[in-house]
């Protein structure tokens, strides 16, 4: 069985092996590797799953005591895939403990949601329905064409949130509960311009940044730089700040931390939802695998609440984010 189980072994943990080596160096970055890195904390639990089966059943030993002894009897092995499966721990674990920020009773909050309308296929009446019932301040919506944004007039958006910055030929959109000024596409390198704005909430300007970058699929460099030129634009936006939208990353690539690094918190991390499923939706056959779709801030606000909504018609699901202001 040793013969042929260590390599067996091996084989299986060539993919997380090669992702965790990605994900340690930062080699997701401009490369094709960044396609599968979403799938590192799946590859982590495969990791987890080879260590039980190296390990084997517990034994109990001639004196009494129990023991645990590797299946094929390689300890090296053990400690090698341990060693992988603690480091595979220590980069995910974090992202699953609550920051636990105190907010103060009576702070003014931001109630903001962003959906992938996958060119307009998104039910309308389905995300009207959304904005009423989770009472949004803020909506960004990507891949919204002309035809989507007089789709979602004619449901009846523009009584729930009659302020917007329309930007159909730029891709993303924003609409508002409440005025917006210095709206227009982001001055940043990206591939298509990203929207932006600013809304008053409790005295105070936030600014808004619909994102929608380069996916990595199509080309890992464009990508990289979009998320470059974004991770500018943070450095300089101060922390009453909020990027939302389709990132087309998970908090396991290297340019998304670089852009956290630059002044932002990822809403599902803050609040120790580690896991949260975006992308495929709308699929019968395979259930939402990945988190592409993000609300992130700056260090002005704090996370109240997150969560995922299902919209029928695209392949994103929705997420609602509830910010609180945080005394200056």
């Amino acid at each position: 069985m040793r013969r042929w189980g260590l390599p067996a072994c091996g084989l299986v943990l060539a993919a997380p092996f090669a992702l965790l080596a990605a994900r340690l160096t930062g080699l997701d970055a401009g490369t094709p590797l960044a396609v599968p890195m979403v799938l590192f904390p799946y590859s982590a639990v495969l990791s987890l799953l080879v260590l039980g089966a190296l390990l084997g059943p517990v034994r109990p030993g001639s004196t009494g005591q129990t023991l645990t002894v590797p299946v094929l009897r390689s300890w090296w092995a053990v400690a090698v895939v341990a060693a992988v499966v603690v480091t595979q721990a220590a980069l995910l674990i974090p992202r699953f403990v609550p920051e636990g920020r105190n907010v103060p009773a009576g702070s003014a909050e931001l109630r903001v949601a962003t959906l992938n309308a996958d060119v307009g296929q998104a039910d309308p009446r389905a995300l009207v329905r959304l904005v009423r019932s989770e009472r949004i301040d803020v909506l960004a919506v990507e891949q919204l064409p002309s035809g989507g944004v007089a789709a979602l007039e004619k449901a009846g958006l523009g009584a729930l949130l009659p302020y917007h910055e329309l930007h159909p030929e730029y891709d993303s959109s924003i609409y508002s509960r409440t005025p917006l000024t210095h709206g227009g596409p982001l001055a940043a390198g990206t591939a298509w311009p990203q929207v932006t704005a600013e809304v008053t909430v409790g005295g105070r300007t936030v600014r808004l940044v619909a994102v929608h970058t380069y996916y990595p699929l199509g080309d890992p460099k464009r990508w990289t730089r979009d998320m470059t030129a974004l991770t500018t634009v943070a450095r300089s936006s101060g922390p009453d700040t909020v990027f939302l939208g389709d990132f087309n990353a998970s908090l396991d690539h290297a340019p998304m931390r670089d852009l956290l690094a630059a002044g932002l918190t990822d809403t599902h991390a803050e609040l120790g939802h580690g896991w949260a499923r975006t992308w495929p939706a709308g699929n019968a056959l395979v259930p939402p695998l990945v988190q592409l779709d993000h609300v992130l801030h700056g260090s002005g606000l704090a996370a109240v609440s997150v969560g995922e909504r299902t919209v029928p018609g695209t392949d994103h699901r929705a997420v609602v984010a509830v910010l609180a202001l945080l005394p200056s």
